[in-house]
């Protein structure tokens, strides 16, 4: 068998007895030879994570005003874990190195990164591993997208017997400065080292026993998902789905390395796999959904034989730097669907430029709106799905605002509004539960 790329979570390494317990995974196989460690995360719901302390660092610092509070904190804590695993390492020397920068950068992204970085010093100095410094070797280009030579680079660096430890979420932009990926990050580390060191697996180790059908908090006893492939898993993560980033699939999809989902806590459950192809049992295999949508709805009188009608309402929201969601017509109608922190204020400004530009008979805006994906594969062998599911929340007396499915025939997507999110999430899951 070949090598195993392992990432773990913030809250698998909170605190000393955490990483104890991360240490006795890894080397229960010799497999496991890539290490990817996040920051320390919240050891109980009143804790703060190490990030969040580092933002506040930072922005306290940059104003030029006394930070002692989220430096003390994070060097207690970070003293408290390397006195609990009995290391010799001197951390309040790297702390003193970050407190002289903490607000001398234009961005936050190197304080951000600090957490990983000393994790990650941590972690190599318990295991014995070989410390990599993603710096030098995970590298952003110009517009700030991975540069793929990264791959070649940090591979390079994964060569030889032992362990090594790669800290998630940063890399370096050309000049040297530091880039953090997007919250939760460090995903996407785990990924690009499995395809770099080309891993045969990537088991990233979370809180959690793997992916539900739908969320557990509004379905407690959700189904766990066993296998999921790259695709479905996208389309959950875009409408909710938060136990793994979305943009960690992408390093992985061409190689087809597979993802396994884990629990840090409960090693032995066997979690979700996540692989290229599969063969669906049913047609569902989860629901997810997100509210914070807002719906342009634009009406003109033969709007179907006017050239170049469409392009003149996605240019409006260009000029006003928004992005659009989902893009429903009809004969006469045509419906964008748009996030309402990508709207801002800026909505009745883009109703008064369509009604100007396009010359319509009406734009109004419907506000309050959850978009609810329903996903799987097996759609488009079984007849009746989406009959099942607009029963479904008819019985649970739930109005339809939007209906869209996709040309793949993996997704139906539905609007409803945002009171009628949970329950809407429910009576799907109850629809399908017996037929994934």
């Amino acid at each position: 068998m070949g090598a195993i790329t392992c990432k773990f979570g913030g809250t698998s390494l909170a605190d000393a007895n955490c990483i104890k317990k991360v240490k006795e995974i890894i080397l229960s196989s010799s497999n496991r030879k890539f290490i990817v460690p996040s920051a320390p995360g919240k050891r109980n719901p009143n804790d703060k994570k190490i990030t969040d302390l580092l933002y506040l660092w930072y922005e306290i610092a940059h104003e030029g005003l006394d930070a002692s509070e989220p430096e003390k904190i994070i060097r207690e804590r970070f003293n408290t874990i390397v006195s609990e695993l009995s290391l010799n390492i001197d951390i309040n020397k790297e702390i003193d190195e970050i407190a002289k920068n903490a607000g001398i950068f234009d961005t936050p992204d190197y304080m951000a990164s600090r957490g990983e970085y000393l994790n990650g010093k941590i972690i190599a100095e318990y295991l014995g591993a070989t410390f990599v410094e993603p710096a030098k070797f995970i590298l952003f280009n110009e517009s700030g997208f991975l540069d793929t030579k990264t791959y070649n680079i940090l591979g390079e660096q994964l060569q030889g017997s032992g362990l090594f430890v790669v800290p998630g979420f940063y890399g370096s932009m050309p000049d040297g400065s530091i880039k953090t990926f997007p919250r939760g990050g460090s995903d996407i580390t785990g990924a690009i080292v499995a395809r770099a060191s080309k891993s045969i697996l990537y088991e990233n180790w979370t809180d959690v026993n793997g992916f539900r059908m739908a969320d557990p908090k509004i379905v407690p006893n959700a189904k766990r998902i066993e296998e999921i492939t790259y695709q479905e898993l996208r389309e959950l993560s875009y409408m909710g789905a938060t136990v793994l980033h979305d943009e960690s699939i992408y390093p992985v999809l061409e190689t087809g390395i597979p993802i396994h989902i884990k629990n840090t806590h409960k090693p032995e459950n066997p979690g979700t796999m996540i692989v290229k192809s599969r063969i669906p049992k049913g047609p569902v295999c989860g629901i997810a959904g997100l509210g914070g949508f807002s719906m342009i709805n634009i009406e003109k009188t033969f709007m179907n034989k006017e050239k170049g009608f469409g392009l003149k309402v996605l240019s409006v929201l260009d000029e006003f730097d928004v992005r659009w969601e989902h893009m429903p017509t009809g004969i006469d109608t045509m419906s964008v669907i748009i996030r309402d922190k990508e709207l801002g204020n800026k909505g009745q400004l883009i109703v008064d430029a369509i009604k100007k530009r396009c010359d319509t008979d009406d734009v109004i805006i419907t506000r309050g709106l959850a978009m609810i994906a329903t996903v799987g594969l097996g759609m488009n062998h079984h007849i009746g799905v989406a009959a099942r599911l607009c029963s479904a929340l008819a019985q649970a007396k739930v109005n339809i605002r939007v209906i869209d499915q996709g040309s793949s025939e993996m997704n139906i997507l539905i609007g409803v509004d945002e009171s009628d999110l949970n329950k809407s999430i429910e009576a799907i899951y109850n629809a399908f539960e017996d037929w994934s």
